[in-house]
């Protein structure tokens, strides 16, 4: 997914300025798609001039003025357009894979150290993303449509915290079950 379309989503909800972008990137979007502050502006910049996004200059007292941008209606097009596109699966580069996969060459303790610290940041997350659930989604059935989506993610976002949990546990007792048939 390209940071532009990230930028058009988060924008067709209500004007924003850069500054309250990067707030909602290092918060709910940033659940599922990062970026830098310096990335945000960069690409803010390139969507105005396709003419994508307008921008409004507001005067602040003490304050520099600040640009709110909105999406037009060729920026509304295009995001139509990529919306009915067909997604492939994202790749994966995960670090902490790639260590359990060379795990053998440490001491199986350190491994499941690893796994055990991996399953509680996890866990951390997951609840998280149950908080959200329950302050903002205890009657998903009752949400406004454009929330119904909202949850949609989040719940992919419990799913995958809860699997994570889910293979840390299976692979520590693997472990465990090598362990003693080795011991």
């Amino acid at each position: 997914m390209s940071l532009a379309y990230a930028l058009l989503v988060s924008l067709i909800q209500e004007p924003k300025s850069g500054y309250d972008l990067a707030k909602q990137f290092d918060g709910s979007v940033g659940f599922f798609w990062q970026a830098t502050h310096q990335q945000i502006y960069r690409e803010l910049t390139k969507l105005e001039q396709q003419s994508w996004i307008a921008a409004e200059e507001i005067a602040q007292e003490g304050r520099p003025d600040k640009k709110v941008f909105s999406v037009t209606s060729l920026g509304l097009s295009h995001l139509k357009t990529w919306l009915l596109q067909a997604s492939d699966i994202a790749p994966s580069k995960d670090e902490f894979l790639l260590k359990i996969y060379a795990g053998y060459l440490i001491p199986e303790e350190a491994t499941i150290q690893k796994i055990k610290d991996h399953r509680q940041l996890h866990q951390q997350q997951l609840e998280i993303y149950q908080a959200i659930e329950r302050n903002f989604f205890s009657s998903p059935q009752d949400c406004q449509r454009e929330y119904r989506f909202a949850y949609l993610t989040l719940r992919r976002g419990i799913n995958f915290e809860q699997g994570w949990i889910d293979w840390c546990n299976e692979a520590l007792e693997l472990l465990e079950t090598w362990h003693e048939v080795e011991a």
